[in-house]
């Protein structure tokens, strides 16, 4: 269900709002991950000294059989996730286009606004940095604070949850993959999933992990093309 004369009522009496970094705050269409991609792809090569063609094949199957290609080097080789979380997400945000409407209306949400993402804290801190967002969330939560497990593996969204003392039933969930989502609606958040045409995965579709892209399930509540409208539409049924 879409924004825009939607039925709003899951949302009204709800005062967390958790969102997802990548992908869901920006647009997919600033393709960030294309730089993230190339440069896991060049540290699993310096890594494990393999050529990068190989290096990549790996780094594909590690994201679909661990969740992150991170998770799989940990896993599989021992790797300690620091250098590899640096290096991969020294990117430029200039893609990233200005939005204060964003800005304006997060600020109207009532309640604590938080961020849930598989990147580190640090990509977070730097992306809501550079979009004037750090002083509409109220707390930031990456891969680190779930002892690098990642979404969707229903631990890691308990960490969450006990850190920053979230009761899943006043809570609401943006995300940008359809199966992060469904942790969270069994949880008992709301669920909206900000949906694009833009494949930004670069990923062979054999190597997706199921569910990526799947907008009709069931633990969905809503489905937006626009996270700034949607936020308008709640803000502006809250207030009615």
């Amino acid at each position: 269900m879409s924004a825009g004369g939607a039925d709003l009522s899951k949302l009204t009496a709800r005062d967390i709002w958790v969102f997802d970094l990548d992908n869901t705050l920006y647009p997919a269409e600033c393709d960030l991950f294309a730089q993230i991609d190339v440069r896991m792809t060049d540290f699993v090569a310096s890594y494990l000294g393999m050529e990068r063609a190989e290096a990549r094949a790996l780094q594909k199957a590690y994201y679909a059989e661990h969740g992150t290609t991170l998770k799989g080097m940990m896993t599989m080789h021992g790797m300690s996730p620091d250098e590899f979380l640096a290096h991969v997400h020294d990117i430029d945000l200039s893609p990233i286009p200005h939005m204060p409407e964003l800005c304006t209306v997060l600020d109207a949400l009532p309640g604590r606004k938080l961020v849930y993402t598989n990147g580190s804290r640090e990509h977070a801190r730097r992306i809501t940095d550079y979009m004037s967002l750090a002083g509409s969330f109220d707390g930031l939560f990456g891969i680190e604070d779930s002892d690098f497990v990642p979404k969707p593996a229903v631990p890691a969204y308990e960490a969450f949850c006990r850190q920053h003392d979230v009761d899943p039933a006043r809570a609401v969930f943006f995300e940008d993959m359809a199966r992060n989502l469904k942790p969270a609606h069994e949880m008992g958040f709301a669920t909206v999933l900000v949906h694009s045409a833009k494949d930004w995965s670069h990923e062979p579709i054999e190597a997706r992990p199921a569910g990526a892209a799947d907008e009709s399930q069931p633990f969905i509540d809503y489905v937006t093309g626009n996270l700034t409208g949607f936020l308008e539409d709640v803000v502006k049924s809250r207030a009615e």
